[in-house]
């Protein structure tokens, strides 16, 4: 029995829905998600990033005004995404985020952020008139890839960490609260320790302890009499030397004397004897 026209169309029109979704799914993706993995991403290109929490009232009102100015991204030449600091606290912390939601702009590495209005036109202003040109970015030693904002990266991902420890101990293991403090302090402790053996051992390797220096001079104490009768030999034979050339001199200036005592009786007795000659 040959299929009726109504059950071809029915599969025509299933074939089409399922041929058109992903151009479907990539109109309604078009904000890029960013997490710690991609968002280096960020450093190439235009983009404009929004900071968002699911349970913030402005990011919600923000929400379909930001999906709106996202369908102008591609003729805009700009990529636009966003953050959910929730899931992302690493960002957060790398971008330095104290107010929600907050939006970035970046091109080529240079990150500033934008404190303007929040509709679509202002959006799409913002990026075709370039207004961010005269907004200072943000300095390199904040901007989200210095070791500065590395660093308190890994600090709040560390805070979220112990949070989520926290919220184990306290309702998968019904712990009480002070039960789950007494654990960290106990931890803080044990890392403190572990901590202190390292530099202990690491200032001992640069910067030897005294019993070293006090082995080292009792040697040099050890070594000091004989060194000492070495110097009193050599002062002796100095002064040896001394008494004789002394020696040397007065003899030398005795004979000197000698003869300019004779020399001046010659000188005296010469003239009596020319007087007796005339």
């Amino acid at each position: 029995m040959a299929p009726s026209r109504s059950s071809l169309l029915t599969l025509i029109v299933l074939l089409l829905l399922l041929c058109g979704t992903p151009r479907i799914q990539g109109l309604w993706r078009q904000v890029r998600i960013i997490t710690d993995k991609n968002w280096k991403d960020l450093l190439e290109g235009e983009w404009m990033i929004e900071f968002y929490a699911p349970w913030c009232p402005a990011c919600q009102n923000l929400q379909p005004e930001w999906e709106d100015f996202a369908k102008w991204g591609k003729d805009l030449g700009v990529n636009i995404a966003k953050v959910d600091v929730t899931e992302q606290p690493g960002l957060s912390g790398r971008f330095i985020i104290t107010a929600l939601p907050t939006i970035y702009h970046c091109r080529n590495g240079e990150f500033r952020r934008y404190q303007g209005p929040r509709t679509k036109e202002d959006f799409i202003n913002f990026i075709s008139d370039k207004e961010w040109k005269s907004i200072e970015p943000v300095s390199s030693w904040f901007g989200p890839g210095s070791f500065l904002m590395s660093s308190m990266s890994a600090l709040f991902q560390l805070s979220m960490w112990i949070r989520t420890c926290h919220n184990y101990f306290t309702e998968d293991l019904k712990m009480p609260i002070w039960g789950s403090y007494a654990i960290f302090a106990l931890a803080t402790l044990f890392l403190g320790l572990i901590l202190g053996l390292i530099m202990v051992f690491v200032a001992d390797f640069i910067c030897p302890s005294k019993k070293n220096k006090s082995q080292q001079y009792s040697y040099s104490k050890k070594a000091l009499p004989e060194s000492a009768h070495l110097f009193k030999k050599l002062e002796q034979e100095q002064e040896v030397d001394e008494e004789n050339h002394s020696d040397d001199e007065l003899e030398n200036h005795s004979s000197r004397k000698d003869f300019s005592q004779t020399a001046m009786r010659q000188r005296i007795v010469n003239p009596l004897s020319v007087v007796d000659k005339f």
